[in-house]
């Protein structure tokens, strides 16, 4: 099992960014897909989970900011984020499995992408 996080990079508080998640080496669509992030001195926090049929969950801390689409044809997830705060800044990673199994797993998740919004 392969996750590969890209597209993190330094944008300005409002602007927006689009995470992507190749997976390799299992059946991408039979797993939920998850996006958890960890913000410097801080533990992993989850931000949003797609699961199997599409149904999509997001944290209160990015509700109405972040979508989480996913292209079971490309084997890839998505976090398309839009108004980005300073306390976005973090890295981002995405694992398989729900919330609990996501977090549960470090060491199943990606390498990670790095976010900072700043100014």
């Amino acid at each position: 099992v392969q996750l590969a996080e890209k597209g993190g990079g330094l944008v300005e508080p409002g602007g927006s960014l689009r995470l992507s998640c190749d997976a390799i080496g299992f059946a991408f669509e039979r797993y939920d897909m998850t996006w958890i992030r960890q913000a410097p001195g801080k533990g992993p926090e989850w931000v949003s989970t797609i699961n199997t049929s599409l149904h999509t969950f997001y944290s209160d801390s990015v509700k109405g900011r972040f979508t989480i689409p996913r292209d079971n044809t490309k084997n890839t997830a998505y976090l398309q984020m839009t108004t980005l705060q300073p306390e976005d800044t973090a890295v981002y990673y995405c694992a398989r499995g729900s919330p609990d199994i996501a977090l549960s797993r470090r060491t199943s998740w990606g390498q990670g992408t790095q976010v900072t919004v700043s100014s």
